[in-house]
């Protein structure tokens, strides 16, 4: 926001320096970005925060001022004359989307002439960098930089019908813009028609055939209140972004409607002449109402850590512009002097142009930038409790660090992907992905409900950049839409890798080790539904009969659909499940000190059998010595000589006793036992 020095003072005494202006500004909350001179003027730039709209203005900037300094504030009255002509006898409004157009109001000046704007206005406006048109569209951003709220003014005579009617744009509808550039309008828009046509691009930009030129006579003035969103949408869409747009995207007051009208006529009929037609077209909503908001005078004293007056409160919060509601004080020992009353709270209702302050805490934060943060003395003790971490912030890391150690690479991904991206692969729902109406990137539109594919995406561009080694994982949420309900986000946990199925099983497997995870890990086949891995190396995980993801290597189709050269093995598991059973406070337990023992078996089964399966009986029947179990090579072995559908499995097991080092008996005992239980529920036989 730029503010002309000179235009400041018509609305607050400046009888202090610029600089000191700057700098108090700037503790209160306007950050200084730089000023300069302009013609005689002076061009000071504040940053606004998107929380502060009222501070768009230089009204809102006077009345910062005042209440820093304790000056007046001086405000114009914007008290129109009228003619006896009704308003409502030359035009109508009518809104056909009020979730869009909340408000909207319209005057009628007839018989006024368009010309140069006075010198005065002309250099103000061109200090704040608005170059001048005409004295009415001058006027219009002149109450636009003045006070906040954005006007249109019309040709009148243009207007067909001389009505309005605010809707949503049809099918095919375009505009020509008064920048005289043409724009396709698409149905989330807000559109401004005539009885005919289209003739503004709702809280945006006028159009071009109804704007004012030298031949206009008679003036339309449109002062009205859009939906934030809708317009930010719409100047995002259209790229089209203006003074106006800016504002309405952050929220006008809905009370400052019609000032700013009044205002506008005042200053159309003192610098073009005409008559003012009687009364105003409103139409809408009542502006909301302003809920009462309590401040006790011990938080104040909790949070800042000084006692700040209950008088200076009252003044600081009703220069602000806050209303103190009637009876709103209770008894206790802190004094306000200005009526001799003892007082520990102080109830007030907001301005309607801050809407930022809905809570007692925004109260506090007013005193204090208001009173002066250097106030505070530094060595000042306010209560603070120590902050703890959330579990997602103490296990996350503990994951990323390990799969850092084994040698796989954090990618970040965008959320939103295209259809292409979203329909390839989708293991959590069948429901259809929640879609956003504006794409992040090109098609981008669909919210994914896998990790997987973004990661298979970016596989592929490391192969085309021909890195050698591809190792990725990423901690995202993916979001799963829910009938009539809102969409479930979910923390998940993906990896792609150029490794084995078996490898990546580890690399899980060390997770869950690592966390201390008390839930058992079991190992299911593989769902139908899940065609982008191959049905012989894949399989669906559960954590206590609870699904926790899937691993699988990728299949040729997978390979082929996202173009990749390399065997790729992915992975996908909850990692809010991870969050959720991780044991966060170390637990002891005793390390046998005996050496372990090994004992190798080779096990001929039928082709149709999974390893899991088979794993799932070792550790059934391994006993009190069995401590692992590691399968040997990549895959299982095959060979004519092991018979017509028939593989071998080799694993090894490793034993330890806890009292004394196992003997070879035992260990046998052990090996024995697993081959018989295999044998029976299997039908495997030990390979000679």
């Amino acid at each position: 926001m730029i503010v002309s020095w000179n235009w400041l003072k018509q609305y607050v005494t400046l009888d202090m320096s610029q600089q000191e202006l700057e700098q108090r500004l700037m503790f209160a909350g306007l950050n200084h970005e730089e000023s300069h001179e302009v013609g005689g003027d002076i061009a000071i730039d504040l940053e606004v925060t998107s929380n502060r709209p009222d501070c768009l203005g230089h009204i809102g900037i006077a009345r910062e001022t005042a209440t820093l300094w304790g000056s007046e504030l001086k405000i114009p009255a914007a008290a129109p004359k009228e003619c006896a002509t009704n308003v409502n006898s030359l035009t109508k409004v009518r809104i056909e989307c009020p979730d869009i157009c909340l408000r909207y109001t319209a005057r009628v000046i007839r018989g006024a002439k368009i010309g140069p704007s006075p010198k005065w206005m002309v250099r103000r406006l061109e200090t704040i960098g608005i170059a001048p048109i005409n004295n009415v569209v001058d006027i219009s951003n002149y109450v636009l930089m003045e006070c906040g709220q954005p006007l249109h003014t019309f040709d009148y005579d243009k207007l067909e019908g001389g009505e309005i009617v605010v809707r949503r744009p049809r099918s095919g509808e375009t505009i020509e813009a008064i920048n005289h550039k043409t724009y396709a309008l698409s149905p989330n828009m807000c559109l401004i028609c005539d009885a005919r046509s289209p003739v503004a691009i709702g809280g945006v930009m006028g159009g071009a055939s109804t704007e004012v030129t030298e031949a206009t006579k008679s003036i339309l003035i449109e002062s009205a209140e859009f939906d934030p969103v809708s317009i930010r949408a719409t100047a995002r869409e259209l790229n089209l972004h203006s003074d106006s747009s800016y504002r309405f995207e952050r929220r006008v007051d809905p009370e400052g409607l019609d000032w700013a009208s009044r205002r506008c006529c005042e200053l159309i009929l003192e610098l073009a002449g005409g008559e003012l037609a009687e009364g105003v077209v409103d139409v809408g909503r009542e502006p909301p109402e302003r809920k009462p908001i309590t401040l006790r005078f011990s938080q104040l004293k909790r949070i800042l850590g000084i006692e700040v007056p209950a008088e200076r409160v009252r003044e600081i919060l009703e220069a602000l512009g806050s209303v103190v509601v009637d009876g709103s004080y209770l008894k206790t020992d802190v004094s306000d002097k200005l009526s001799g009353e003892t007082r520990s709270s102080v109830t007030v209702v907001a301005p309607s142009w801050r809407r930022d302050l809905t809570r007692e805490i925004d109260l506090i934060e007013e005193v204090a930038r208001i009173h002066g943060y250097e106030q505070i003395p530094e060595d000042v003790a306010v209560p603070m409790v120590a902050s703890s971490k959330q579990r997602d912030d103490r296990v996350l890391p503990d994951i990323r660090r390990l799969l850092a150690a084994a040698g796989i690479n954090e990618a970040l991904t965008l959320s939103v992907v295209d259809e292409t991206l979203s329909s390839a692969f989708s293991p959590w729902t069948n429901e259809e992905p929640l879609r956003s109406q504006m794409p992040v990137i090109r098609g981008a539109n669909c919210l994914r409900r896998s990790l997987v594919p973004s990661l298979l995406a970016a596989r592929r561009v490391n192969e085309s950049l021909s890195n050698p080694e591809i190792e990725l994982f990423e901690i995202a949420r993916a979001y799963l839409p829910r009938p009539g309900q809102l969409p479930q986000e979910e923390l998940m946990l993906a990896i792609t890798s150029g490794r084995s199925f078996a490898e990546v099983k580890g690399i899980i497997e060390a997770v869950l080790d690592s966390l201390k995870c008390t839930a058992k890990l079991e190992v299911k086949t593989l769902s139908a539904d899940l065609p982008l891995l191959d049905g012989e190396r894949s399989c669906e995980l559960f954590l206590d009969g609870r699904k926790f993801g899937f691993i699988g290597a990728a299949s040729a189709e997978a390979l082929k659909q996202f173009e990749l050269r390399g065997k790729t093995t992915i992975a996908e598991v909850r990692a809010s499940a991870l969050v959720e059973l991780a044991q966060l406070v170390p637990q002891y337990a005793p390390m046998s000190s005996y050496p372990p023992v090994t004992r190798d078996v080779n096990l001929v089964v039928d082709e149709a059998l999974r390893w899991a399966d088979v794993a799932e009986t070792v550790y059934a029947n391994g006993g009190e010595f069995f401590e692992k179990l590691e399968f040997c090579g990549d895959d299982a072995y095959r060979h004519e000589r092991l018979g017509v559908g028939k593989k071998s499995f080799l694993f090894t097991v490793l034993l330890r006793g806890t009292e004394s080092t196992l003997t070879s008996q035992q260990a046998d005992d052990v090996r024995d036992r697993i081959v018989e239980a295999c044998r029976k529920k299997h039908g495997a036989e030990l390979r000679a």
